[in-house]
C-alpha cells in the first residue's frame, strides 16, 4: 500500500497531543517525553515500509505510545468535556434543524470537533463557528438520495462530541420509522467514541442495539476482527452511515458491501484531494449504488 508522507506530520502530531494530555498534571519527565516521542517517530518510519492500511498504522502507533505512557485512554477527560460542550452547542441550534439535511449537516459539522489532527484546529467559539459551517453547507450532498435507503440503518460512530450530534440525526431517523443498530469503538483510541461514551449519553435506550468494532484499541474497522453480530448487521442493513475519516478509509477498502453514507469532513488534505473537495469541505456522499 501506498502512504502519504503528509500523514508522518499528523500522526507525530497526534502523539505530541497525547503526550501532553498524560504528562500535564504530572511534574514533567523531560527525558520520558523526549525517549516517547522518538519512539514515535522510529515506529511510524517502520510501519510506513509495511502494507497496513493508514488506521491500522496509527492503531498500532497509539497502541505503543499508550504502553510507553502507561494510560489506557489519555482522552478521557477531554471526551467528556467535548460531550458536554456538543450538548450545550446543540441546545442552541436544535430550533433551527427542520430536516434530514439539516440533521446530517450537523453532523458532519461535529465530526470536525476533533483534535490532534495536524492543521485542523477546534475552535474554542463552536456555537459561532458551527453557524458558520451551517450557512456553508455541504460540498457533496447526496441527502435526498441516501434518506429513502435509510429503513434498516447501520451506523458506525466516529468521535466523542461528535456522537452528540449524531444522537440527533439518529432520533430524528428513529422518529420516521427507521431502524438503527449503532456501532462504537471496541477500545478507547484518541477521542472515538465507545460503549461506555455511548450508554453515557443514553442511546442504549434509543437504538436497536449498540455493537462494537471488536478490534480492542483500534481506529476505523478491521474486518478480520469484525464480531460475528456486526457481519450479520451488515448483511441486513439496507444502508451504512459511516462517520469520519477513519471509519472512510477502511470501508472503502472493502467489496460487496451494501450501499454507504460517507458523512465526514475533510479535515486533511490526501483525503479531500482523494474525494475531489478542498480541506474542510463537508460532504455526505452515497457509495456503492
Amino acid at each position: 500500500m501506498n502512504h502519504d508522507p503528509r500523514c508522518y506530520d499528523c500522526l507525530l502530531s497526534r502523539v505530541e497531543l497525547e503526550i501532553e494530555l498524560v504528562e500535564s498534571d504530572k511534574k514533567s519527565d523531560k527525558k520520558k517525553i523526549s525517549d516517547t516521542y522518538s519512539h514515535a517517530e522510529e515506529l511510524i518510519r517502520f510501519l510506513h515500509t509495511t502494507p497496513l492500511t493508514h488506521p491500522m498504522i496509527a492503531s498500532e502507533l497509539h497502541r505503543s505510545i499508550y504502553r510507553k505512557l502507561g494510560s489506557s485512554d489519555p482522552f478521557y477527560a477531554l471526551k467528556q468535556d467535548s460531550d458536554e460542550v456538543s450538548r450545550k452547542i446543540l441546545d442552541a441550534i436544535s430550533g433551527r434543524l427542520s430536516g434530514f439535511r439539516d440533521y446530517v449537516l450537523a453532523s458532519v459539522i461535529g465530526n470536525m470537533f476533533d483534535y490532534g489532527v495536524k492543521g485542523h484546529e477546534v475552535c474554542a467559539d463552536f456555537v459561532s463557528y458551527f453557524d458558520r459551517e451551517f450557512s456553508k453547507g455541504l460540498a457533496i450532498d447526496d441527502t435526498e438520495k441516501i434518506l429513502p435507503l435509510c429503513t434498516n440503518v447501520l451506523y458506525f460512530t466516529d468521535n466523542c462530541g461528535e456522537i452528540v450530534f449524531d444522537q440527533a440525526l439518529i432520533s430524528w431517523l428513529i422518529s420516521h420509522g427507521s431502524t438503527v443498530t449503532l456501532v462504537v469503538r471496541d477500545g478507547p483510541i484518541l477521542n472515538d467514541a465507545t460503549l461506555e461514551d455511548a450508554k453515557r449519553l443514553g442511546l442504549n435506550t434509543q437504538v436497536h442495539s449498540i455493537l462494537t468494532t471488536g478490534a480492542g484499541v483500534e481506529l476505523g474497522i478491521r474486518f478480520d476482527l469484525l464480531p460475528e453480530e456486526v457481519r450479520i448487521a451488515l448483511e441486513n442493513c439496507s444502508i451504512i452511515i459511516s462517520k469520519g475519516m477513519a471509519n472512510y478509509e477502511s470501508l472503502r477498502e472493502e467489496q460487496g458491501l451494501p450501499p454507504i453514507a460517507y458523512l465526514l469532513a475533510a479535515k486533511c488534505n490526501p483525503i479531500a484531494e482523494e474525494l475531489g473537495v478542498s480541506r474542510g469541505d463537508k460532504l455526505a456522499v452515497l457509495k456503492n449504488i
